[in-house]
Order: C-alpha cells, then structure tokens, then sequence
C-alpha cells in the first residue's frame, strides 16, 4: 500500500501544532486535537474523540514513565480513580454503541458535551493560579469522603473523556487539588496523567470496537506531536505563563461555544 496511504503531511503538522502547545502550556491535547479534527479536517466526531482517545494514550503512557521515574505519581489516587473511570468509560462506549456511533444524536451528543468541556477547560486555564492557592488554604476531607469522592470522580471523568476525550486534565487535576490539599502539584499532575492511561485505554479500545479509530490518522498525528512536545518542552521554562494561559483560554473559549451554538 503507498505511504500517502498511511501518512498525511497535514495531520502530521497539526499533531506538531498541538503538540508544541501541550509543551508549552501543559493542557491536554484533546482539548485542542479534537476540535481541530472535527472544525478544521471534517472529520466525524465519534472517529476525532476515539483517534485522539488512543493519541492520548500513547503520549500520556510516557509521560507516566517520566512521572513515575521521578516518583512524582500516588498510585494509591491512580487506582482510585480507575476504580470510577474505567467502568464508566465501558458503560458509556457501550451506550453510544446502541445509540450508533455514526448516527446524527451521537454526533450531537459528542459535539455538545465536546463544547461545554471545552468551555470548562478554559475557565480552568484561566483561574488555575486562584484553583491552586485556594486547594493549598484548605484542609483534607476525611478519609471515607476522600475515597467515595475520589472513586466518583473517576466515574464522571469517565463518562466525560469517552464522550469528548476531554476532562482528565480539566476536571481531574482541579478535583484532586481540592481533595488532596496536601499534595504537591507535581504529584498532583502525575497522578492525573498516570490516571488517563488505563481510561484512555479502555474508551480507546471501546471506540475501536465500535469502528470509531482511523489509524493512518493517528500515525500521523503522532509523528509530529512527539517531535512538537520536545521541542517545546525545551522553550517551555522562558515563556509568558500568563499570557501563554490568555491566549489558549480565549482560544478554547471560542472554539468551545462555536461547538454548543452549531
């Protein structure tokens, strides 16, 4: 089969696009990839949410290995978590298998719950310094309600990424501030990517069985996100955080109410 076949040049550019970003500012490349897919390429939203299911998974499996290596991750909050998320994430593959993934109330679904964790993610670009300094002011709920609220959490992260591919990062990493005050951010964040492996794995793996994964796509993406996340990773410590979270929460702002108002 020729190599145009396997291999796009501009889905290539734009997984370096995304993946300079994610470099750069940290937020998860689905809440930029997947509407990049969908507004930009056309293509369907069921194929963007599970393709950038599974790019998730691939990128975010090394970043666990470098978090784990610096034992900056709480496996113990990791598996909490998946306890939630990983049977959410097969209930909710499995429903918009019934409802047909390809069928017009699935693609409303996924574009209308992609659009408002888009709106969410940007709220929490915004105010993450705020988020941050008031989880550090409180004090940790008690052990039962942090593992029920931990375990919940999960669930609805769950149900959130298989629909949209989106809300680890935005929900989770705000979430486990609150419950975990205690936590460094560091860990925190570790502890959050660690945690969308084993889920992106499953709603990935979900969404393949239901037909919803283009793989040449996928390839492509990845040859130029790793390069992109490197090469930002190294620009990363002198850029404007402030205006770096300016711009890419006006951007998914925009681009999440252009997905609700369609």
């Amino acid at each position: 089969m020729p190599l145009a076949e396997y291999f796009d040049p501009l889905y290539a550019l734009s997984g370096l696009f995304v993946g300079a970003i994610v470099g750069l500012t940290g937020v998860g490349g689905g809440s930029l990839m997947t509407p990049l897919l969908i507004l930009m390429f056309g293509v369907h939203p069921a194929t963007a949410v599970g393709t950038d299911l599974l790019y998730a998974a691939a990128t975010k499996g090394a970043g666990t290995l470098a978090h784990g290596f610096n034992r900056a991750v709480d496996w113990r909050v990791v598996a909490l978590l998946a306890a939630g998320s990983v049977p959410a994430a097969a209930i909710t593959v499995g429903f918009l298998s019934m409802t047909g993934v390809d069928s017009s109330a699935a693609s409303h679904i996924i574009s209308t719950v992609l659009g408002f964790m888009l709106v969410v993610t940007a709220l929490a670009t915004f105010l993450r310094p705020q988020i941050v300094a008031f989880a550090h002011r409180r004090s940790e709920p008690g052990e039962t309600s942090q593992l029920g609220l931990t375990i919940f959490t999960g669930a609805v992260i769950g149900v959130l990424v298989s629909i949209s591919s989106i809300g680890a990062g935005a929900i989770g990493v705000t979430v486990l501030l609150l419950l975990y005050p205690k936590m460094s951010t560091v860990r925190v964040i570790g502890s959050d990517i660690a945690h969308a492996v084993p889920l992106t794995l499953v709603a990935g793996a979900g969404h393949w069985i239901i037909g919803s994964i283009d793989w040449p796509m996928l390839s492509s993406l990845l040859v130029g996100s790793i390069p992109g996340v490197l090469i930002a990773g190294h620009f990363a410590p002198r850029a404007n955080d402030l205006i770096l979270r300016l711009l890419l929460g006006t951007v998914l702002a925009v681009v999440g109410i252009r997905l609700l108002i369609a």
